[in-house]
């Protein structure tokens, strides 16, 4: 194969290769770094629900609420680093707990924020209803607008709280508009008791789309079951419509279910909603996108464990059961990339293999000037066999004059086919390769037939003494023959 042919084919393959990849696209994590577990105290492997010692420290945000942030009812507490856009108001029904835990609490995954550091952040106020108290014990309460009530932590009021987040909730707006466009990858049907979700069985993002409520026909609670979903793939569900609800018993304390298995790289999207709920009597599995900032979700299942980012208002608690919690768990799913301008500069690299394609065609006429040296040659091997042990030097020099990747066509079988047609007796044609020297230069990066110590091409003209001392050598083997002849009749 030639050296022309050989990286024709490398830069096909790579051409090929570098437009599959730009359609493929390479996964990204969610907005700002968020979802996986931050920091050198992250635990190896985030355990089940527990009440047990520390498992680690966890430096990240746990939740994102963009607008206000509500603890109603007898919601009780919100394990990890909480950050609210707006206000954070603890207002909780009267006859039950007073108090609400945040960054550490009492059951979760014991993955608390680190030692000391903030445990809830705040772009507004914090209001505390009276006889209530909100317990963040070990951490900060940075806010940028007023406090009001009783707070058990570190009181660290400060204007600028919220600036290191302020653009978070643009981020995942866009990236939750991204996500709803995802090419789907499987199917998703409400089956009364159940919904159930079926996957394709191969892809690393398994993309689910619906617009409908998980919810039974009664508008009561349904179990929730996915299957051809591969090992470590991510799951990605959008819910897309004005109001999305779902309200299911699926998702358990033990980490033995199935939900709980995926976890961490489950994914619940809600791109256009302005009112959602997620509630029922489960462990709701999962992490939670909300990318409408006019939307309140009103989450009111007992344990919800996963990251909860919203970009509207959250409203934890409800009247349907009492002790609502937030555990802290990451989310480590890759998710589609949503880095368009990226993609699109691949296209433009593809425009380079047409202009090395194009040097091919030039160079092609180098072999017609180094071809004219082996008709000169060809004529001598008639006459003696010492002309061909010289002139094969001089065309090698044509092998050498391909630094310019024009090797393959100067190296290739364009010179052999000429062989055949050349007419032997007509030796006055040594000497009309002259016409065609203009054609090579003598120096210079952008000559061709130069030689590997850019020395004028050989021509016919230097071919002629060989061509003399061939036929004197011919003649005087002639006149020896002539003699032995005579010798021998003799």
């Amino acid at each position: 194969m030639s050296r022309t042919h050989m990286f024709g084919v490398f830069g096909a393959m790579a051409l090929v290769a570098a437009v599959v990849l730009a359609g493929i696209g390479v996964a990204d994590p969610l907005p700002g770094g968020l979802g996986p577990c931050v920091g050198p105290q992250c635990p190896e492997k985030f355990p089940p629900v527990h009440n047990g010692d520390f498992a680690g420290r966890d430096d990240a945000v746990s939740v994102f609420v963009g607008g206000d942030f509500l603890v109603r009812y007898a919601a009780a507490e919100a394990e990890g680093r909480v950050v609210v856009g707006g206000d954070f108001d603890q207002n909780k029904a009267a006859g039950g707990s007073a108090v609400y835990n945040i960054g550490i609490v009492g059951v979760g995954s014991r993955v608390p924020p680190p030692e000391g550091s903030d445990f809830l952040v705040t772009g507004g106020g914090v209001s505390v209803a009276e006889g209530q108290r909100l317990l963040a014990e070990g951490g900060v309460v940075r806010h940028a607008g007023p406090l009001t009530g009783t707070v058990a932590g570190t009181d660290a009021p400060d204007p600028n709280a919220f600036d290191p987040y302020a653009g978070l909730a643009a981020q995942l707006t866009s990236a939750s508009q991204c996500y709803k466009d995802a090419p789907v990858t499987g199917t998703a049907r409400n089956q009364g008791d159940h919904t159930l979700f079926t996957g394709d069985g191969q892809s690393p993002i398994q993309v689910f789309t619906l617009d409908f409520d998980l919810v039974s026909p009664n508008g009561g609670q349904q179990g929730i079951v996915f299957e051809g979903i591969p090992e470590g793939a991510t799951v990605l569900v959008n819910l897309v419509g004005p109001a999305r609800r779902i309200l299911t018993y699926t998702g358990e304390l033990t980490d033995d279910g199935q939900l709980n298995r995926m976890r961490e790289r489950l994914l619940w999207n809600f791109p256009d909603a302005t009112d959602v709920t997620i509630g029922g009597t489960a462990q709701f599995q999962g992490s939670t996108l909300v990318g409408n900032a006019g939307s309140m979700t009103n989450l009111t299942v007992p344990g919800f464990a996963g990251r909860f980012f919203t970009v509207g208002s959250l409203t934890h608690g409800g009247p349907s059961n009492g002790g609502q919690e937030i555990h802290a768990y990451p989310f480590n799913g890759d998710l589609p990339s949503c880095a368009a301008p990226t993609t699109t500069t691949d296209p433009t690299t593809t425009t380079t293999p047409t202009t090395t394609t194009t040097d091919p065609t030039t160079t092609t006429t180098d072999p017609t000037t180094t071809t004219t040296d082996p008709t000169t040659t060809t004529t001598d091997p008639t006459t003696t066999t010492q002309p061909t042990t010289t002139e094969p030097t001089t065309t090698t020099e044509p092998t050498t004059t391909t630094r310019p990747t024009t090797a393959p066509s100067a190296t290739g079988t364009t010179s052999k086919p000429t062989l055949p047609t050349l007419t032997l007796p007509t030796l006055p044609t040594r000497f009309t390769t002259s016409p065609i020297a203009p054609f090579g230069h003598g120096d210079g990066d952008e000559g061709h037939g130069i030689g590997k110590d850019h020395h004028l091409s050989t021509t016919g003209a230097d071919v002629g003494w060989y061509v003399l001392i061939g036929t004197l050598l011919v003649a005087g083997g002639a006149m020896l023959l002539m003699l032995i002849s005579r010798r021998r009749r003799g």
